[in-house]
């Protein structure tokens, strides 16, 4: 009995994996994500959702995105609102709140994660302003 879709294991054991990445990094720091992250990890920000568009790659390059927002801002929390299984990617709407380093200032801001893990690790992960959008690549990812 072949299927084309993934089974619902697989998909619960993506959404558990990206919720415990997820819990580590708020319960410590950007070295408690790092057993999450597959060597070929690849992360894009948009000029949407980033100051500083760019793309991140393997653990070096999730350390670097972080430095250069801790560089920034400080007292970070990122709070999941909900994690949605499309196939085998799980997509995050969050809202990420921050106080910058210098001005005191508090900021928030929503955004929606995709998740793509290989391996049982995160492998790759893009950034959308909207859910609508990033359900839309999601669906189409999956397609593909």
């Amino acid at each position: 009995m072949g299927h084309d879709y993934a089974s619902p294991a697989m998909t619960d054991s993506n959404l558990e994996i990206v919720k415990r990445g997820i819990e580590a990094l708020a319960a410590g720091d950007v070295e408690s994500l790092m057993p999450f992250i597959h060597p070929e990890f690849e992360m894009t920000t948009t000029a949407e959702v980033a100051s500083e568009p760019d793309t991140y790659r393997g653990a070096d390059g999730v350390r670097r995105y972080f430095d250069s927002f801790y560089d920034a801002m400080d007292e970070i929390r990122v709070e999941p609102a909900e994690f949605i299984a499309v196939g085998e990617l799980v997509v995050v709407p969050f809202s990420l709140h921050a106080r910058g380093r210098t001005t005191r200032i508090e900021v928030s801001r929503p955004a929606v994660q995709v998740w793509e893990l290989r391996e049982g690790l995160a492998f790759r992960l893009r950034f959308f302003p909207e859910l609508d959008e990033a359900m839309a690549f999601a669906r189409e990812r999956e397609r593909a």
